[in-house]
């Protein structure tokens, strides 16, 4: 866990409002171009992103504590697992654990604040990801999170932005307090941009 990004984290939530939308992420979390996407899709929620260079489920809870509680977040989305597959593999159900943690833990800390889990992209359809999925889409089950699965969508962000743009032009969506629906937002940020070569 680099001490690094902690610091620049925590320097940022100075400037930060509260109550927005937190991504809670590893390697291929942490470069995703809030900026840019907020502007092309018109978002106007505050989303903040806190995720960390090889960020493994074993650490996750150190790192929101550290890095998202002063934030009191509306929604925190979770897109854990890809510094695990060695873990979750030897071990399913300590992964299994190790997750439902975290959740009970952000609770615990903040009780309005909802959850959504995000599962792994699997363009290579290997079988320990399409596992580790199956074992999240679970856990947002018991423990009453959203799931919102990305391993089919690929990267088009001219195709998101134009299928995203029509269905709230043609009134199709009404978001609550004009804000995007989380299964929106999620396709927006992990969908768009492109996975690391």
């Amino acid at each position: 866990m680099s001490e690094h990004e902690i610091k620049k984290y925590l320097a940022l939530n100075e400037l930060a409002e509260s109550n927005g939308i937190i991504i809670i992420g590893g390697t291929e979390d942490k470069d995703i171009p809030l900026c840019e996407l907020k502007q092309a899709f018109e978002l106007n929620s505050n989303l903040y992103n806190r995720s960390i260079t090889n960020l493994s489920i074993n650490h996750a809870m150190e790192v929101y504590d550290s890095c998202v509680v002063s934030l009191k977040p509306d929604f925190v989305l979770l897109h854990l697992g890809a510094a695990d597959l060695d873990f979750f593999q030897s071990n399913p159900s300590a992964f299994d654990q190790k997750y439902r943690e975290l959740i009970r833990h952000i609770r615990s800390l903040n009780q309005k604040c909802s959850i959504a889990i995000i599962s792994l992209r699997n363009p290579k359809q290997q079988n320990t990801i399409s596992e580790l999925n199956k074992h999240l889409s679970y856990i947002a089950d018991s423990e009453h999170c959203e799931y919102e699965d990305i391993t089919r969508r690929v990267w088009n962000p001219k195709e998101t932005k134009d299928i995203v743009s029509f269905v709230y032009s043609t009134g199709f969506v009404r978001p609550l307090r004009s804000q995007r629906s989380i299964y929106d937002l999620v396709k927006i940020l992990f969908c768009s941009t492109p996975l690391p070569a």
